[in-house]
Parts: C-alpha cells; structure tokens; sequence
C-alpha cells in the first residue's frame, strides 16, 4: 500500500511540475521535496529543465547539453565529438553514426535558422544496443526579450528511437517530444503576466530510407510536424484559454481597461511571433 501511495503521489508531483514555470523548476522541486522527501529520486530524475548551453572551446560554438549528451559530469559536444570536462572512457559513436550526426547538425541548424530565426539547435546520435538501429536527440532553445517588458523561451526536446529495416528499405521512427515554453510580461498600466507549462507528445512512423542520408530528412519532417501541430494546439488552445479567463477576472471601466488590455494583446501577440513559424522548412 506504501508503494502505491508513493507512486500515486510521484504521478501527481510529476503532473503539478508539469503546469508550473519550467524557469522555477528548481525551486519548485525543491519545496516537493521538502514536503515528501521519499519522492526526491523519482522528481530529480522525471522533471524536465529548460536547456543548458555550453562552449566548445575546441571549435569556438555553443551547443546544447541534456542527459542524451552527458558521461558522468561530462557532456559530449556535437562539433568536436568530445567531452567537457575530458572523460577517458566517454561513449561515441560509430564513425557511420558521427557522419550522419555532423549533417543532421547542418541541416537543423538550417532548420533552426529558417523557422526561429535565432536561437540554437544541437543533434545528437547514438548507437542502439543490437545494431540494428539509433538513437537520437534534437534539442532546439530560442530565448528572446520584446518590447512593452515582455520575454520568453521556447525549449523543444525531441527524443527519437530509430529501428532499421534494411530488407524492407525502410525505418520505424518513434519519437517523443517536450516542449518547456514560459513567457512574461509586465509594464505600466498592464500589471505582470507569467505564462508557463511542459508540453509532451508521442509519435510513430514507418519512412521510406533509400540511403543512410534519408534519416536525416526523415527526422527533420517528424520534427516540423510534430512542432507546427504544437504551435497550433498553443496559439489556439493554450493562449486561447489564457485570454478566456483574464477577460472574465479582470474587470475594469472605460478607456483605460481597453488600453490595458490591448497592450497586453500586442505583448503575447508579440511573444506568439517568436514561436516557430509554420511556414514549410525542412532539412
């Protein structure tokens, strides 16, 4: 009964994070644990975090570090295929595999370019167990501050299992998708708005692979699609529910209660903007 209890209440912490501002997920972890310590493990391990960015000294870029990336206290950078801080024994992959991982950086950096115009986009490839397949992470994180006090940051995670049929000339891709998104706002006469939540979806899909380079473009169409239908589900759900109840608890008269509520508009209209585009862009 004491197992069940826990993993009751692990579900219902992991859910709660789940609605809380990625950017405070520290603290808020920390205040749960606080609370029920026996659920220190399965918080530290399950919630997710905005990205991180580190240098590449070697070759003079920033990429993006998460656990897909991480040996011990090192994380694997994906322009020098090496490890920060050194790690002797660090897991990379086949030389078929870093291949394919340099182009896959390439094109989602072009990716990256064309639908968030700024930000940072890392790709990561592993080996699976067997050989018969891979394993990969795109991880995408745009930061941007507009104007009227408002800020934000996109945080897209898009873990993929890859299993190659070689017989059949095909793929199966399986891929599982968060999204960390938190916006602010604030500025005279508006008072401050804080928008925030952790996003996550499933998806399976049989591709044809004519060559080892199609997984590349494979990857990159679950990943356009997987983040239009989330921009849409964003814009119409999310923000659409966020505009529902601000209009029905805050209550002001005349002209200035329009101008207040028209900068608010132009300030998440403007955050929106920053989101990726739908225009079509494919590696």
């Amino acid at each position: 009964r004491s197992a069940k209890m826990t993993d009751a209440q692990l579900d219902h912490a992991l859910d709660l994070m789940r609605r809380l501002n990625p950017q405070e997920a520290d603290e808020n972890i920390s205040g749960l644990i606080t609370l029920l310590p026996t659920l220190a493990e399965g918080l530290e391990s399950n919630t997710d975090r905005p990205l991180k960015i580190k240098r590449d000294k070697e070759k003079m870029r920033d990429y993006l570090i998460c656990d897909f990336n991480r040996e011990k206290d090192s994380y694997r950078s994906p322009w020098s295929n090496a490890y920060d801080p050194p790690l002797e024994e660090g897991i990379l992959p086949s030389e078929r595999l870093r291949d394919l991982e340099i182009l896959a950086n390439s094109a989602f950096d072009t990716y990256r370019s064309l639908y968030y115009e700024g930000g940072l986009a890392s790709v990561y490839l592993m080996d699976a167990e067997g050989g018969s397949g891979f394993e990969a992470a795109v991880l995408i994180k745009k930061m941007s501050e507009g104007l009227h006090g408002t800020k934000g940051c996109w945080d897209a995670i898009h873990i993929f299992a890859v299993q190659d049929k070689p017989a059949a000339r095909n793929a199966t891709y399986k891929l599982s998708s968060t999204f960390l998104l938190w916006i602010e706002s604030a500025g005279e006469g508006q008072g401050s708005t804080k928008l925030g939540g952790v996003f996550e979806r499933q998806a399976e899909q049989d591709m044809h692979v004519a060559d080892p380079t199609a997984h590349v473009a494979n990857l990159g169409h679950m990943v356009e699609d997987m983040e239009n239908r989330m921009r849409t589900m964003l814009h119409e759900g999310y923000f659409g529910k966020a505009k529902s109840i601000i209009s029905q608890v805050r209550s002001q008269d005349g002209t200035a209660a329009e101008r207040s509520w028209a900068d608010l508009q132009r300030a998440s209209a403007e955050a929106i903007a920053r989101l990726p585009k739908r225009e079509r862009a494919a590696p």
